[in-house]
This record gives C-alpha cells, structure tokens and sequence, in this order.
C-alpha cells in the first residue's frame, strides 16, 4: 500500500516563504541573464529597453527582498537537521546571511550608479524613483565596476546555494531541499 506522506510541521517554510522564494529565484536568474547580455551589446534603442526591464526587475527584486525579510524576521525557518556539524550550520547561516546582504546590495548599487550616471530610474515606466546621488561620472563608473564585481560574488554564492541543497537531497538524504520545494510529498511504502 502506498500513500503520501508530508513533511513533518515545523520542518517545512510557510507557504509565503516558498512563494517568495521562488519568485525572487525566476526573477533573480532572468536579471543574471539579462545583464549578461545586454552588457555587450552596442548602444541601440534596444540595449536602452533592456537596461530598463532590468532596472524595473531590480528594483521588484529589492521590494521582494525587504517584504522576504519582514517576513523571516516574523516567521522563524526551520530549523536545520541535528545532524549538520557545527561548522556546516555555520556555513548554511553565513551562505544565507551572504545571500540576504548581496539581494540587497546589489539592486542599491544599481540605484546608486544609475543615480551617479545621471539616468533615472521609473518603475514600469510609472513611478519615478528618486535619484540618491548627484551625477557623478567618475562615482558612477565605479558603482557600476562595484554592482558587476556584486554580482560575480552573488552568482558564486548562489551556485554555492543550490549544490549544497542537491548535496544535501542526494548524499545527505535530508529535507533541506524539500523543505523549500512548494506543495512536496513524497510516496511511501507501508
């Protein structure tokens, strides 16, 4: 006979916590992608178009990240599994902390070389954001070196991220990754 059993409560993330996740997840993995392309593209009408999307993503990205963290400060995660070694719990709180702090930073230096650039940012071509700096070639190319250099240190953090939940689903055998996955069950053999 099988059936299909649930994690156990406490052991998985609020619904809310998974939606979030992987909205940010979609939209963070399409900015990586966007940006890498639009970076070596000649100066055209349509590079301009994707330098917008981009900056209208970041800045839903950086909204997403403060109502994630609203949210995590509100609802505890799970916690992690008795069998992680100190120095593994450490390194799952760093990796988590590092990737809370890079969805922040990141879409700020954006804001801030746009800012220093001298190009405004309007949300879906709607909402003016304000401009933080004054324009600032010189402060505007730096910001831009720093959000590149954000970004390479993101993606690493992030691959980091994923191959440790596939790390822990396949040699572990824990519930790291199903924990986060929406709506998991798994069949069982009575």
């Amino acid at each position: 006979m099988s059936g299909a059993t649930r994690i156990a409560p406490g052991r998985s993330y609020t619904s809310v916590a998974k939606l979030l996740h992987w909205i940010m997840a979609l939209m963070i993995f399409g900015l990586i992608g966007l940006g890498l392309y639009m970076e070596g593209l000649p100066f055209s009408p349509d590079k301009l178009k994707y330098y917008s999307w981009h900056k209208w993503a970041g800045v839903t990205v950086f909204v997403l990240v403060l109502a994630r963290l609203a949210w995590r400060a509100r609802h505890r995660p799970p916690a992690l599994p008795t069998t992680m070694s100190p120095l593994m719990r450490a390194a799952a709180h760093g990796g988590h902390a590092a990737l809370y702090l890079l969805m922040v930073a990141i879409p700020l230096t954006g804001w801030l070389m746009s800012s220093a650039k001298g190009v405004p940012t309007v949300w879906f071509g709607v909402l003016p954001i304000p401009d933080l700096l004054d324009k600032n070639e010189d402060l505007g190319d730096l910001l831009q070196a720093t959000h590149k250099y954000l970004n390479w240190v993101f993606i690493a953090t992030l691959l980091a991220h994923i191959g440790a939940a596939f790390k822990h689903h396949l040699v572990d055998k824990d519930d790291i990754l199903t924990r986060m996955l929406p709506n998991f069950t798994r069949e069982t053999k009575t």
